[in-house]
């Protein structure tokens, strides 16, 4: 037995000599606050997923850090979510990765630059949320890559009017402004009917633009329950539109199943059909790690949170290896990060945004989702002039 020792002894001091140390990664966690309960549990749920097949990726991928997410659920609530973001500081985390919503990202970020830590998300375009001067917020999207996304689309529909139907929450309403503006520049008609986010019946608006716009589109800017409601109500009264076009967490796979009735022809933004399709080693990898860990097909919420926090792993490793991440370091190692990713090409600025992101537009065709828009992308064709009912 002491000449096996050692020989162990001996093989470890040689594999020394030449570089070669046994295998322990450092560990760092990161934390994730997501609604995974409330309005907002679909959206936060996919981005979760995505969240946690960047970690199982990184973490097979770079052999000597290793991430360990520590999830906290803010229930869709701004109250909860800062909750959230100083639980998960009082934990010891390096960083967060997550959020959705705007009214909650905002005062959650805000939480996370008091403790000066990096808040990474995908889930807030409020303009607002970029021009506090924090270093510590990171997003890899924004409003202008949703409103080019909507605004192409209609174009391609030749659309002449359109009925802007958007909740007053500070990112609907933005984009809702940045459409109206943009479409009222090109010569076409917009009228816009904002709704309180209490809102449930959608049914006096709907009449409205029944009865009173007559426009050939309606454009929805808002959120999950916000567009089933706005459909629900058109499925009644039957407006004679002929599309119904929204944007974030509209075309994604969970909205297929859990509204089969509500889908069929509905357009939203969406950068990849569902089943998905990857051309890419990386996309491939992504879908396949989908597949193993949650049994069944990614859609562009999990390939946000997966791209998010992909990029922050990285930066993580990057100033661990340069020996900053300690002090305060990982701010300006994301500022370095300039790279083709599955939502194409992010490099943030100095306020924490990517310039060069935009959008494609889906449509729910046969419970799959199409990318339709712009034609250099799409793996189908629109079904125009195509509604719900």
């Amino acid at each position: 037995m002491k000449n096996i020792r050692n020989h162990l002894a001996a093989i470890i001091v040689a594999g020394t000599a030449f570089g070669v140390v046994p295998a322990h990664a450092e560990e760092f966690l990161v934390g994730s606050e997501v609604p995974l309960t409330g309005t907002l549990a679909r959206v936060g749920t996919g981005m979760k997923e995505g969240i946690e097949v960047a970690a199982d990726v990184f973490n097979r991928r770079n052999g000597k850090h290793k991430v360990k997410i520590v999830t906290v659920d803010d229930e869709s609530s701004p109250a909860k979510a800062v909750a959230a973001v100083e639980k998960l500081a009082s934990q010891g985390v390096v960083a967060l990765t997550g959020g959705y919503g705007s009214n909650n990202i905002g005062p959650a970020s805000d939480a996370a630059n008091k403790a000066n830590l990096v808040y990474m998300t995908s889930g807030g375009v409020d303009e607002n949320l970029s021009q506090r001067g924090y270093k510590t917020f990171f997003r890899i999207n924004n409003t202008a890559g949703y409103s080019t996304a909507m605004v192409g689309l209609l174009a391609d529909m030749g659309a002449k009017s359109v009925s802007i139907v958007t909740s007053t929450k500070e990112a609907p309403a933005d984009l809702a402004k940045d459409v109206e503006k943009i479409l009222k520049a090109k010569g076409i008609k917009v009228v816009v009917h904002s709704f309180d986010p209490a809102i449930t019946d959608f049914k006096p608006i709907i009449n409205k633009v029944k009865l009173q716009d007559k426009s050939e589109i309606i454009a929805m800017v808002g959120y999950e329950n916000d567009y089933v409601g706005i459909i629900r109500a058109a499925k009644v009264l039957k407006p004679e539109v002929k599309a119904m076009v929204g944007v974030w967490s509209l075309a994604t796979a969970k909205m297929a199943s859990d509204f089969p009735d509500l889908m069929p022809n509905v357009y939203g933004t969406a950068l990849l059909p569902y089943p998905a399709e990857f051309k890419t080693a990386e996309g491939k990898e992504f879908a396949e790690t989908y597949k193993k860990l949650f049994n069944k097909e990614p859609d562009y919420l999990g390939q946000f949170g997966y791209v998010q926090s992909m990029l922050l792993f990285e930066a993580i490793a990057r100033a661990a290896d340069a020996g900053t991440l300690k002090t305060g370091g990982l701010p300006a190692e994301l500022r370095k990060s300039d790279k083709e990713t599955l939502i194409g090409r992010v490099k943030f600025d100095d306020k924490g945004d990517n310039p060069f992101f935009s959008h494609r537009m889906g449509q729910h065709q046969s419970g799959k989702v199409a990318v339709v828009w712009p034609k250099d992308s799409a793996t189908g064709k629109m079904n125009f002039p195509a509604v719900p009912w």
